[in-house]
């Protein structure tokens, strides 16, 4: 969620500083980020890109292994019995009470990717598909965190095949406030606004490719909890709102005893510079990584987090050019580096509770002498990671950048599923509704960026065979595909295409945009494909 002191963004290839007290952004080209030498000269031997490196993910497949399809001829959904197919290695292990459940949601799963902006009596294209999609999501037996663990385990199966693994953590608002007949909805915000609140938990790879969901909780506020947050110091944390970062983390704790091999990092904005989460006891091999809200007492002579880290000498110089933004010119920023431990005192007001004292790193960037009238870039990170170095420190920060994924994600959930139009009477209805689209936003995310990173594989890790040909045979205006699939990076590119897509430039790459609109267009030619070339009895 939005901050005062800023959050950094990435789509595409930019990343996006966020001054949110403002309201004002500055987009920043990945490209133009270059380290300088410091003022006490220390060697140029770093370059600051958030894209990272794709070649470690060449070696790994890192989509699950295909799983048995429940999904039968004999079940009437003929058309999903390819064992292969996306929705059956996410749903395949929903255990909702009934396998025809589990066989209904592969199958609503599947419908409602063909076509994620459509309305539901759209993407369902006949009534006896509606009726059954209604049905499942008004069934109060199918609870929606069993659909989303089934997602979660395929998940696991991903995560096993990184060595790192970013987890990375978020609340967004989801408005129905144009439905106001919903029944179970909650105030947002300030605004006579109503909706439902969601926190979700993304694995993302260094390299920015989205793995999948470890944890989704939501929830409506109590409209008799508005207006006391000046008590909230009297009530304990299991009682709150900030009682999710520790939710979440348990999750991430699950993940990491599923995937012994795999080293998890847990993100956080500046909402989760909760000192519970700070101090909760970790297993080894999961670690913290956030964003600093509160000054906080620290074991130091300057005794406070910002004061003792800005006592320590600047590491090295980040220069970065600032693109025009509306009315505000161009600019070159340069970033001061520091980076410290530190021991950070319990609260005050929590001394009875004996908690801890909590020792960790810190890592600043802090631009120097920004021009007038213009906000400040500056994070101020804590992390339970050690920093020995400089380029320990380069790497903390940008793992943090890795954050603007889950506002991707959330984008292509609100403006690509269209989740806030879609309209099922009740927020129970809501939520499962709202758990199948989670997937399919993950899944046209992790397309944008699995194709980038890993461009050579075989595009047969994302698409089926009829999906590939049909593909293949739009784009080259001819009936006959090849005998082996093109790369994903061609294939994604030809998708982005369909959607809009255009790529003068031979550096530009698609966006979540254009795929969620050409994804649309791919599942109307592979039913046509399929019609005119119907397989072998």
């Amino acid at each position: 969620m939005g901050s005062s002191h800023g959050v950094e963004e990435q789509f595409g290839k930019t990343t996006a500083i966020v001054i949110a007290g403002t309201e004002k952004q500055q987009l920043v080209h990945a490209e133009s980020l270059f380290l300088t030498p410091s003022p006490v000269g220390l060697p140029v031997t770093h370059i600051f890109c958030f894209r990272g490196s794709w070649g470690m993910l060449e070696s790994y497949n890192l989509y699950s292994s295909p799983k048995i399809n429940p999904v039968t001829k004999e079940s009437g959904m003929s058309s999903l019995s390819d064992d292969t197919h996306w929705a059956v290695n996410e749903f395949a292990d929903a255990e909702l009470g009934d396998q025809r459940r589990t066989k209904r949601v592969i199958e609503l799963a599947t419908v409602l990717a063909q076509h994620p902006t459509a309305s539901l009596p759209e993407a369902c294209g006949d009534g006896a598909m509606l009726k059954a999609a209604y049905r499942f999501l008004s069934n109060d037996a199918v609870e929606p965190q069993d659909i989303l663990h089934s997602h979660s385990e395929a998940t696991y199966g991903r995560l096993s095949k990184v060595p790192l693994v970013l987890a990375v953590q978020d609340t967004t608002e989801v408005d129905w406030t144009s439905h106001p007949a919903t029944k179970g909805l909650g105030p947002l915000g300030p605004q006579a606004c109503q909706g439902l609140l969601v926190h979700s938990t993304l694995a993302l790879t260094p390299e920015r490719v989205p793995l999948g969901l470890l944890a989704q909780q939501v929830w409506a506020r109590d409209p008799d909890d508005v207006g006391k947050r000046a008590r909230r110091k009297q009530v304990p944390i299991s009682q709150k709102e900030s009682q999710k970062w520790l939710t979440s983390l348990e999750a991430v704790f699950s993940a990491r005893a599923e995937c012994p091999t795999t080293r998890f990092v847990s993100v956080g904005d500046r909402e989760a510079d909760v000192y519970d989460v700070l101090a909760a006891a970790r297993p080894e091999g999961v670690e913290l990584l956030l964003r600093a809200s509160w000054d906080r007492c620290v074991n130091a002579p300057e005794r406070y987090v910002w004061a003792t880290v800005e006592a320590h000498p600047v590491v090295e110089q980040l220069r970065l050019k600032v693109p025009r933004r509306g009315p505000q010119p161009g600019r070159e920023a340069t970033l001061a580096l520091r980076c410290c431990p530190l021991t950070l005192c319990p609260p005050r007001h929590r001394k009875r509770e004996g908690l801890p004292a909590v020792s960790l790193w810190a890592v600043q960037v802090c631009e120097i002498d920004p021009p007038t009238k213009v906000e400040p870039i500056e994070w101020l990170l804590l992390t339970t990671v050690a920093v020995q170095t400089v380029e320990d420190a380069i790497e903390r920060v940008e793992w943090y950048a890795c954050r603007w994924g889950i506002e991707v994600w959330h984008r292509i959930l609100k403006s690509g599923c269209r989740i806030e139009a879609r309209q099922l009477a009740t927020a129970e209805r809501l939520q499962r509704c709202l758990t199948l689209y989670s997937v399919i936003a993950w899944r046209v995310f992790y397309a944008t960026m699995l194709a980038r990173a890993v461009p050579e594989m075989p595009c047969s890790v994302l698409l089926e065979i009829e999906e590939w040909q049909a593909l293949y045979c739009a784009i080259h205006h001819c009936s006959t595909p090849p005998e082996e699939p093109p790369t994903l990076g061609e294939a994604v590119r030809w998708i982005a295409q369909l959607g809009g897509f255009v790529g003068r430039r031979r550096r530009d790459q698609p966006g979540a945009e254009t795929l969620w609109r050409g994804f649309q267009h791919l599942s109307d030619l592979t039913r046509m494909y399929c019609i005119m070339h119907p397989a072998p009895p």
